[in-house]
């Protein structure tokens, strides 16, 4: 009986210490995630948005993903603004726009273009809304929506917008052509993050480990208790 025993908890610190072999986690990769980063000159936001090209993305992103922005724009004027838009994959008129104003300002708002309601604003701050030292990060899962951090809060959270697949952006930054130009430098980086927990089988081994443990502990109980 000790020796199978033994032979259990041999077997329970293999299991366990599998996850944490370097040679494995080297050669482990995630098939499931997609990760694209964009860097967007300055000067793509010297135009309207009636002008704005739409840039298809390499991979379309669904069901849970993460768009990080840095924004290292130098603004011409103080009513300049740099406009991000997220068009889906399906429907390029349906999207979710990011804006950023100038300093002293740091305006912000969120808006999206939805097949019922239209343009709709859903929030809107006209100072201190963003952070030059900070990043906006937008995060969505098809269950628990879409969720905001301005770079210092949490402003938008599990907002309900629908199945939305990521696909493509757009860039604006002046409201008529008759404007003063909104940056005159820097640029906007974007990182476009996604991925699908169901398509790694590694996301799985936690539960397998915990049903084999548990399998064995109940066997330890039996054969004492016989023992």
């Amino acid at each position: 009986m000790r020796t199978t025993h033994a032979a259990v908890i041999l077997f329970l610190s293999v299991l366990v210490m599998v996850p944490a072999t370097p040679a494995l986690a080297q050669n482990v990769k995630n098939p499931s995630l997609s990760i694209q980063e964009v860097e967007i000159p300055w000067f793509e936001f010297n135009r309207v948005g009636r002008d704005a090209s739409t840039v298809q993305l390499y991979e379309d992103h669904p069901i849970s993903w993460q768009i990080t922005i840095t924004n290292n724009i130098l603004y011409a004027n103080p009513l300049g603004n740099a406009v991000l838009r997220i068009h889906d994959a399906f429907d390029v008129d349906r999207f979710i726009e990011v804006g950023m104003g100038a300093n002293p300002d740091h305006k912000f708002w969120l808006a999206a273009q939805m097949p019922r309601e239209g343009y709709v604003v859903i929030h809107s701050k006209t100072d201190r809304g963003w952070f030059p030292d900070a990043r906006v990060n937008l995060s969505y899962t098809d269950r628990g929506g879409l969720t905001v951090n301005n770079g210092e809060r949490i402003v938008v959270s599990n907002l309900d917008v629908g199945t939305f697949v990521v696909g493509s952006y757009s860039v604006f930054g002046m409201e008529a052509t008759s404007d003063p130009q909104a940056t005159n430098s820097g640029l906007l980086l974007v990182e476009f993050l996604s991925g699908n927990p169901t398509d790694n089988i590694y996301a799985l081994f936690p539960f397998v480990v915990t049903a084999a443990v548990g399998i064995l502990v109940g066997v330890l109980f039996i054969s004492k208790r016989r023992s």
